[in-house]
Order: structure tokens, then C-alpha cells, then sequence
């Protein structure tokens, strides 16, 4: 494959990690699909600043909650692009709080996005990409410490991407297929500012004592996505300022 002709989905793209690896590659000679839920006008500035790089893109409407969007968004970007070469399943959600509070429907929702959609997507994925494709999940690093309290909900379902990335990664590695993920820890987004009130502990945690940028984590999934990167597969790769050393 030649970055020339390569395609990429990228989920929850609209913002954040999601919109900075979806320029990234763009960036890189990749042509980009990007899925969002609300802010259609987030996605649509992020495809114009796709076609600026003289890439195709386009944005496609898709809750990863909804169990037929998490594939079909797969089948919509294969049939838009031509062809799909990289997969990236970066939409996810978080819901905080002491195990005790979290009723029923957050525990559901927050599994159906985080797990349920991303099984989902690989499982289209598997039908629709190219031999030599790629698979790059996002999970988080509280998933490979104890974090603090509050995380469990977010933590467990960001764990289950390990179970699904080896043994996926055995099952299409003789089409040279690699999967991948990806454990961030503490990123200056809208989700998680910086700047937000429960920043100083995240960043003291850390042995550089910062957050790190979209744009660390985005080139990081743009290496795993490379020719470069064929001979790494069903691992976990920490971008996580070490946080977790």
C-alpha cells in the first residue's frame, strides 16, 4: 500500500485526539471518513481542513451507542472511499463516580460505546479492509493501574479493548492485518483540560508533569497506521508521559 491511495475511518472525529489524528493522516496522503454524534459543525471544519492537504473526506452522522451505526459507519466509509485501509476507534465516553451511584442505563451506555461499538466496528472492519490494513483502538492508561476512585465504570471498559486486540490481532494476521491499541494518559482535550479542576493531580501523576497533546497521541496512531509499523501488532503502546512508571 502507498499512502497515496490509503483510506482511513476514523471514530469521533470531530474533535480532540479524533480530529487531530484524522489531519494527521491527512497530513500523511491519507483520504479520511470521520464520525460524530452532535456537533455537525465541528466535523464539517474538520473535513474542509482534511481537503486543504488535497484530501477526499467527509463526515458521516453515527452514535456508537446505536448498535447498527457502530458497523455501518464502517460500510458507509468503504463504499464513500472506494476501498478501507485503517480503522481507528477513538469515539468513546466517560462517566465518572462512585460505583454506588451509577445507575443501570450509564453502566449500558457507557459499554455500548466503549466495547460494544468497537467489537462492532472491528467485526465490519474484518469483512471491509484491505490485506495490510490496520486496527488502532483508544483506551485509556487508568486501565493498566489503580487509578483513583470513580474510575471503575471507565477503566473495565476500556480494559476489555486488551481482550479484543490480541486475540483479533492472531485471527487477521495472516492478511497481514495488524491491531493495535493505544492506552493515553492525561491529554489536554475539552473532555479533560488541562487547565480543569481536577488537572493537578492527573499531571503530577506523571514523570514529565504535563499533559500530553492530541497531537502527541495522533502521531503516535499515525506510526501504528504506517508501512512502517507492519511488524507491530496485538500490543498496547503507552502515551502516557509516565504515568504509569
Amino acid at each position: 500500500m502507498t499512502s497515496s491511495n490509503r483510506t482511513a475511518l476514523v471514530t469521533g472525529g470531530s474533535r480532540g485526539i479524533g480530529a487531530a489524528t484524522a489531519l494527521r493522516l491527512a497530513r500523511d496522503g491519507v483520504d479520511v471518513a470521520l464520525t460524530y454524534v452532535r456537533d455537525k459543525e465541528a466535523a464539517e471544519s474538520v473535513v474542509h481542513r482534511i481537503e486543504g492537504y488535497g484530501r477526499r473526506a467527509l463526515a458521516l452522522r453515527a452514535d456508537a451507542a446505536d448498535a447498527d451505526a457502530a458497523g455501518g459507519a464502517v460500510h458507509e466509509a468503504a463504499d464513500a472511499l472506494g476501498r478501507l485501509d485503517i480503522l481507528v476507534n477513538n469515539a468513546g465516553i466517560g462517566v465518572l463516580g462512585p460505583i454506588t451511584g451509577l445507575t443501570p442505563a450509564e453502566v449500558d451506555r457507557v459499554l455500548a460505546v466503549n466495547v460494544r461499538a468497537v467489537f462492532l466496528a472491528c467485526r465490519a472492519a474484518a469483512d471491509r479492509l484491505a490485506d495490510g490494513g490496520r486496527i488502532i483502538s483508544l483506551g485509556t492508561a487508568l486501565s493498566r493501574y489503580a487509578g483513583g476512585p470513580g474510575g471503575t465504570l471507565y477503566a473495565m471498559s476500556k480494559s476489555a479493548l486488551a481482550g479484543l486486540t490480541k486475540p483479533l490481532a492472531r485471527e487477521l494476521g495472516p492478511r497481514g492485518i495488524t491491531v493495535n491499541l493505544v492506552q493515553p494518559g492525561p491529554v489536554d482535550t475539552d473532555l479533560n483540560p488541562a487547565d480543569g479542576p481536577f488537572a493537578d493531580g492527573q499531571r503530577a501523576a506523571t514523570a514529565l508533569e504535563r499533559f500530553g497533546t492530541a497531537d502527541e497521541v495522533a502521531s503516535l496512531i499515525a506510526y501504528l497506521a504506517s508501512t512502517e509499523a507492519a511488524f507491530i501488532t496485538g500490543t498496547e503502546v503507552v502515551v502516557d508521559g509516565g504515568h504509569a512508571a
